[in-house]
């Protein structure tokens, strides 16, 4: 079997790496550096086990910018990125569906995978347009341990339209399975159900790091220690230590998006809970502006140490930490960023490649997560990192 890739962000690279470990894979995208990088084994962005498998030579993978080359592919898979538009309050869709109606022209015979994020009914929307070759498979993986994330699945899940591709997914399913080095279960299911357990999934953990935020507010304007309680909270095994650690707010590829789409989503069903997370995480950013400004004075200068949502990562879009800069900004505060993804500047505010003269710069240095680099001066350092990790 052929494989071909559109998109090669986190999701659509780790899954060209997974799946050229045996198979023959064409990886699709629009940017020639990244086409380039592919292809001289190099990997366009910071996962360490995609960078290694990138440069082992061991992999039957060629990157291109010619969709035609998908023509003779028995499955093509679409990674391209769905953000969340706000004025549509839906994820727009449009590179999705772009490439298929571009695929389905090139290649009648291949099964179209959509691994993209999409709205709960967009493939059986599809169906009933007459795309009937398009299947759901939702993905779970961390920004920066895609392929270990791929290599290592809690499960497998693939959804159709209709019970005549079954057979066609179960084939999709056992390729990624089979790629692995586990033996996780597959599960088949209608495409529907499948694009609800990634949104409903994600929403989940959203909510987790949205609780444990607000217990950590109630710790810190009550003046507890908010990492005994998480500890004591946490041991409970129907509970469980993870995604307890605090933070300025979930952020990232997907949770603030899928929260959102879930959100909409709900928009004929009662609830209360769903929209609550939208909300909590909104709160939770302005408790942190708020508690900031109350320990520095107006026209201070708030050094930002990293943009990027986690360690390991070189990724910051919808980083919680954007949304405090802006309400630091608009209060009168005076910001400078230290991030060495960011290049020679971030939007309007200053960005100093210099950590040691950052540091001089700052009244008050906001972490997201913590960073050995902070220790000579962590006397300046405002962190709700309570257990040094993400």
């Amino acid at each position: 079997m052929k494989f071909c890739v559109v998109g090669t962000g986190y999701v659509g690279l780790s899954l060209s790496t997974l799946i050229s470990r045996k198979y023959p894979v064409t990886a699709v995208d629009v940017i020639e550096k990244k086409v380039e990088m592919i292809n001289s084994g190099q990997s366009p962005i910071v996962d360490k086990e995609i960078s290694e498998a990138l440069s082992s030579g061991k992999l039957d993978l060629h990157a291109t910018l010619n969709l035609n080359e998908c023509a003779d592919a028995d499955y093509v898979i679409i990674a391209t990125p769905t953000n969340y538009d706000t004025s549509a309050n839906s994820f727009d869709t449009s590179s999705v569906d772009s490439v298929i109606k571009s695929v389905t022209a090139i290649n009648s015979s291949c099964v179209i995978v959509v691994k993209s994020t999409v709205p709960i009914g967009y493939v059986r929307g599809k169906y009933d347009e007459g795309f009937t070759r398009v299947i759901f498979s939702p993905e779970f993986l961390r920004e920066g341990r895609a392929l270990y994330d791929n290599l290592h699945p809690s499960r497998i899940i693939v959804g159709t339209p209709d019970r005549s591709l079954d057979s066609k997914a179960e084939i999709f399913g056992k390729v990624l399975a089979e790629c692995s080095e586990e033996d996780p279960q597959i599960l088949i299911m209608g495409s529907t159900e499948a694009e609800s357990v990634k949104l409903f999934s994600n929403t989940y953990l959203a909510m987790r790091v949205a609780y444990f935020n607000e217990l950590d507010s109630f710790a810190e304007r009550h003046g507890l220690d908010a990492r005994s309680i998480i500890k004591g909270v946490s041991l409970d095994p129907r509970i469980g230590d993870y995604y307890n650690n605090p933070s300025f707010g979930y952020g990232g590829y997907c949770l603030p998006k899928d929260t959102k789409q879930l959100c909409a989503n709900y928009w004929d069903t009662p609830n209360s809970l769903i929209k609550a997370i939208v909300e909590s995480n909104d709160i939770r950013k302005r408790f942190i502006i708020d508690d900031i400004r109350n320990r520095i004075s107006k026209g201070s200068t708030v050094g930002i140490f990293r943009l990027t949502m986690k360690s390991g990562s070189d990724n910051f879009r919808e980083a919680s930490i954007i949304d405090v800069m802006k309400g630091l900004s608009d209060a009168g505060m005076n910001i400078i960023v230290y991030e060495p993804a960011a290049g020679n500047g971030f939007r309007d505010w200053e960005v100093e490649p210099d950590f040691e003269a950052f540091a001089e710069k700052s009244d008050i240095i906001l972490a997201n997560r913590m960073d050995p680099m902070l220790k000579p001066v962590e006397g300046k350092v405002y962190c709700r990192d309570l257990f040094s990790r993400d």
